[in-house]
This record gives C-alpha cells, sequence and structure tokens, in this order.
C-alpha cells in the first residue's frame, strides 16, 4: 500500500516540477508515519487519518512549499535543524563550507570561530557539534531567522547575537582564527531565476545582494580582516556563476594571501578561502 502511495504522489510532484519527485515522495510518508525512511518499506498499512495528512503534504510540496517547511527540519552534516517559514533552509553544498572551517580549526587549542549571517545556525551549529573545544560566535540580523538560530543553537555554548555582520563582534576584533559566511549573493535581476521554494519562502535578506550579486561579500571581506588575527582564515559561500567574481573580490582588496576558490561535489564553483596577510 505504501508503495502505491509513493508511486501516485512522486507523479503529482513530478508534474507540479519538484527536483527530486520520488525522494520527497517517501520523505514526507516517513513523516507522516513517523518511521526512519529505511524502514519505510516495512510498513505495510496507512491509517485514514495518515494517508489524509499525506494528502496535504503532497498537495503542499507540489505548490512548490520547500520539503523542510513540511517535515519541519533539516539534516546539516551530523546535526537537524529546526526550520520553517521565516529562515533559509541549509543547502546540502554549504556542509562543505562548514568542513573547511571545521578542518581548519581542529588542530587549534581552544579556537575562535565566527558565523557571519548565521541563518538558522547551521555552520555554527555543525562547528560546534564537531569542535567541541571551539568558542564559537554567530550573528544574525533578520527577526524571525534569528528566531530559528536561537532554537538550534540553544544549550551548545555558540555566542548568538542579533545584529549586522558589517559591525558585529567589535569585542573580538583581531582575535578570531576562522570567519565563516554564507552571506546573500543573487543579483537583484536574477529573481526569476531562483527556485520557487527559495525566491517565494527564503527570506529575502538572505538571498539578493544588490546588482551584481556581491555587495555582501564586498562588506564581508572588511569586516572579516578586521576581526581575525594576523594568518587567520576567511571561507565564504557564492554562486556557482561567481567563481572567478567572488575570489577576485578579495585579491583587489590587497590584503588577503592564498585566495583559492573550491567546487562542489557536481564540480561547480562554490566557496572562497582566503588567509589575513601577515
Amino acid at each position: 500500500m505504501t508503495r502505491a502511495l509513493r508511486r501516485a504522489a512522486a507523479d503529482v510532484l513530478r508534474e507540479a516540477g519538484v527536483a527530486s519527485p520520488e525522494r520527497d515522495a517517501e520523505l514526507l510518508l516517513a513523516h507522516v508515519l513517523d518511521v526512519p525512511l529505511g524502514r519505510l518499506v516495512l510498513v505495510d498499512e496507512v491509517s485514514p487519518a495518515q494517508q489524509e495528512q499525506y494528502d496535504a503534504l503532497v498537495a503542499r510540496r507540489a505548490a512548490r512549499e520547500p520539503l523542510q517547511h513540511l517535515t519541519g527540519s533539516a539534516a546539516f552534516r551530523h546535526v537537524e535543524l529546526l526550520v520553517g517559514p521565516g529562515v533559509f533552509v541549509p543547502r546540502p553544498e554549504t556542509e562543505l563550507l562548514a568542513g573547511w572551517a571545521i578542518d581548519a580549526v581542529a588542530d587549534l587549542d581552544a579556537p575562535v570561530v565566527v558565523d557571519l549571517c548565521t541563518g538558522s545556525g547551521a555552520i555554527a551549529r555543525a562547528v560546534a557539534d564537531e569542535v567541541p573545544a571551539a568558542r564559537v560566535h554567530a550573528v544574525e540580523l533578520d527577526e524571525g531567522a534569528f528566531a530559528w538560530a536561537e532554537r538550534n543553537l540553544a544549550g551548545t555554548g555558540v555566542d548568538l547575537r542579533h545584529g549586522d555582520f558589517a559591525t558585529a563582534f567589535e569585542d573580538l576584533l583581531g582575535t578570531v582564527d576562522v570567519v565563516v559566511c554564507n552571506p546573500p549573493y543573487i543579483p537583484l535581476w536574477a529573481w526569476e531565476s531562483v527556485a520557487v521554494e527559495a525566491r517565494d519562502h527564503d527570506p529575502h535578506l538572505a538571498l539578493y545582494s544588490g546588482d551584481d550579486g556581491l555587495d555582501a561579500i564586498r562588506v564581508l571581506s572588511v569586516r572579516a580582516a578586521l576581526l581575525l588575527r594576523p594568518g587567520g582564515v576567511l571561507g565564504f559561500e557564492h554562486a556557482d556563476a561567481q567563481g572567478e567574481l567572488a575570489p577576485a573580490v578579495l585579491r583587489s582588496a590587497g590584503r588577503w594571501a592564498h585566495v583559492a576558490d573550491h567546487r562542489d561535489l557536481a564540480g561547480r564553483p562554490r566557496f572562497t578561502t582566503a588567509r589575513l596577510a601577515r
């Protein structure tokens, strides 16, 4: 019975243009039945109430409401984050940037890490989870996103602040080992090309960044240089079309060394790293 349900739901999602209809159909049913995804094939019976709930969720997903809003959570590396309306849903690609930050401080004693534009708190939470010795600080300006970050970072020891990343952490100037950031980077003119799930549901503050998409990265270059100790490192995500433009922002600033760009698992340019010149 569940196989037929999933197949019918996947057909609905596919016709609606959902990118991963089979996977989403499975995840939604596992959510409704409250079973791990791997045990879904063992379930034979679905109650009328469960089927009604499932059909309603499939209809909402077909309307391109984000899957994570429907399930209320998003997996990110080794942690599960609470997400919903008002916060940017963390993407799998960003796990690579978080992994870079974790590797950068893994061998340091009590490293200081700052996560700018933390959103749901995904990167800060991952660093705190995988590097318990790290002193992690995070900041978010959007009030809705900040409320989600508060929930996700509660009890982790992360120093979460509500404010603008352009002026945050005056008390940490010159002391930070790693600054990491997933800034907004979509050009204003490109809003029509954004996936419906992001365009209609993610906070615009987390998406758009001036006419060329690089305004926040320019601000980040300045702020990170003030926060980092000499030799400290910066890493930030960018659009796949910005593999040359984003690193160029740092190179033109004249204060960064070892500027490098990195690709995601699909081979697309995804994030830039650099070291503050001594």
